[in-house]
């Protein structure tokens, strides 16, 4: 199954720039004034609305002031959820993103009546330098048992290759840039460049440098049966590739975005979605622009059984 019914959401309280996360992601640019998290929450509050209005289980949990985690609005980069029970806990570049694993997270999602039958603990490769940051690195065509990911220092490619042995998937490896100045810098998640839906994968291929390993991703998408949307270097920065389907308890199927990723598409990529599903899009700026991820990276999905 590609898409979930329920999705975790943690809400802010202490959000803000964080300028260790700021070393290599290059979407952050910290906006002044004491309104961020305000504004950050009011923007929270509305994605929630939208996407429970469409009928899709949100389970919500607020952040806590003690310890500091001003990117805890992003917990798809530290645990994901998998359909056998296992909960994956990753290993996180950032210190101060290290924190964010709460046990009492997992523990509400348990009483929701979800079943966690093991945690499967990645984060001790923390001390050795090596990271993995959950469906922020690895995206998954879950289908099709593939798991795509981009070389960055947030996704080592050995253990990128470990965890895919252990979990079934097909790793497919490469690497992507964007302009930052007159550089070619690598991107920091591979979240922000590819979405894969059921039957089609949003995809930003002009990142993708190296020629061999772009036919590679082609063909690998191709073959697994998916309709390719291409959207550019451009768009991407606008958040276009940060986006992720789910469905409401009646299996309908959304696409999740920001209104920046929305806006910056043209009508032609737009009905190359809505072939397939509704666009829901809310508007996260401040969320955006000082924490340098968009909807994607707000939404982790829960796929683990009901008791």
């Amino acid at each position: 199954m590609q898409t979930t019914d329920t999705v975790l959401m943690i809400e802010p309280i202490a959000f803000g720039y964080n300028a260790e996360t700021a070393e290599n992601n290059y979407f952050q640019i910290e906006q002044k004034g004491s309104d961020i998290q305000s504004k950050a929450l009011e923007e929270f509050n509305t994605f929630v609305g939208k996407l429970r209005s469409k009928g899709v289980n949100v389970i919500t949990v607020k952040d806590t002031l003690d310890p500091h985690t001003p990117d805890s609005i992003f917990p798809n980069n530290w645990v994901s959820f998998h359909k056998d029970g296992k909960v994956v806990l990753y290993p996180m570049f950032a210190s101060n993103r290290r924190v964010e694993r709460r046990e009492d997270i997992i523990e509400t999602i348990k009483s929701q009546g979800f079943d966690v039958e093991e945690i499967d603990d990645w984060s001790f490769t923390e001390t050795q330098g090596k990271f993995l940051e959950g469906t922020g690195s690895m995206i998954f065509d879950h289908d099709n048992k593939i798991a795509y990911g981009s070389v960055s220092l947030r996704l080592d490619e050995k253990l990128f290759r470990e965890f895919c042995a252990k979990y079934g998937f097909t790793p497919v490896v490469f690497h992507s840039y964007q302009t930052v100045g007159s550089e070619r810098l690598p991107i920091y998640h591979t979240n922000v460049m590819m979405c894969v839906a059921d039957q089609f994968v949003v995809i930003c291929l002009d990142c993708i440098d190296d020629e061999l390993e772009r036919e590679k991703v082609i063909e690998t998408i191709k073959n697994s049966g998916k309709e390719i949307i291409e959207i550019s270097e451009e768009q991407m920065q606008q958040f276009a590739g940060n986006m992720l389907q789910v469905q409401n308890k009646e299996g309908q199927k959304f696409l999740v975005m920001s209104q920046t990723a929305y806006q910056s598409l043209n009508e032609n990529q737009v009905s190359a979605i809505e072939k397939y599903c509704e666009i829901i899009y809310s508007d996260l700026n401040t969320i955006e622009v000082n924490g340098g991820g968009s909807a994607r990276c707000m939404l982790a999905e829960v796929f683990l059984p009901k008791n």
